[in-house]
């Protein structure tokens, strides 16, 4: 069976969260005065996203919600268990503020929603909130492109458990046969949307992820101008998929 709608990841996939996250933080330390607590503005960078991914692997456990989460990663990150809620909320705001004024979307990304508009459906999937990620697409001019938004927070399940790409499909009212899912882990999305039963495409844009090993499932590919041959469609993108 032929598939006939897309899912996709945000952060990384479509957004260039990365980017993003480290120009807006490097930003807010500044204007913050905390840098100089740091032997480098890299060693503070590194900190934030080592602790980042700490709160976001509980968050997607469900060991804790979407906003605790964050108030977790500001007293983390300050040394400080003592804030407040409204102190770490306030603080994660003008992060916020910064981070914001730093948001694109990867240049691959515009290309491939055009020249697979005729011929798929397009949905996203995320483990962030719907809040977070409505008002992102809407920001980065692509939210009319997907029929459905997804978000763990709000769904009860986070990636790579079967039950959210199913949930993803369900919303679509298609197989997972009928459906690819393109996201940019190779073990929360790659392997997750491959046991699930869909047909799963890592982006591997030589990120964080990109030192560790393949899963057997997903299929691999460094650029989205790779995904419409990979799916079979008659597009501008004539050039034969590279993956492994």
């Amino acid at each position: 069976m032929s598939i006939r709608a897309v899912v996709w990841d945000v952060d990384d996939t479509l957004f260039d969260y990365t980017t993003a996250d480290r120009e807006g933080m490097r930003a807010h330390l500044v204007a913050e005065g905390l840098l100089a607590g740091y032997g480098t503005a890299e060693e503070a960078l590194a900190r934030w996203r080592e602790i980042t991914d700490q709160q976001w692997a509980r968050f997607a456990a469900g060991e804790a919600d979407f906003v605790t989460q964050r108030r977790d990663r500001t007293r983390v990150f300050l040394g400080r268990p003592e804030l407040t809620d409204a102190e770490a909320d306030d603080w994660f705001q003008r992060y916020v503020t910064h981070y914001e004024a730093a948001w694109s979307l990867f240049p691959d990304v515009m290309p491939v929603l055009d020249a697979l508009a005729d011929s798929h459906r397009h949905a996203v999937l995320s483990n962030s909130s719907l809040t977070v990620q409505d008002h992102k697409l809407r920001v980065l001019g692509v939210h009319d492109r997907f029929e459905a938004i997804l978000c763990a927070a709000e769904l009860g399940v986070s990636k790579p458990e079967p039950g959210a790409f199913l949930a993803a499909c369900d919303a679509l009212s298609l197989a997972p046969r009928e459906v690819a899912y393109v996201g940019d882990h190779p073990e929360i999305d790659g392997r997750g949307a491959a046991d699930a039963g869909l047909l799963s495409v890592w982006i591997d844009r030589g990120g964080a992820c990109a030192t560790l090993d393949p899963p057997a499932g997903p299929r691999r590919i460094a650029s989205l101008s790779e995904l419409p041959a990979l799916l079979g469609a008659d597009t501008r993108f004539g050039a034969p998929s590279t993956f492994g």
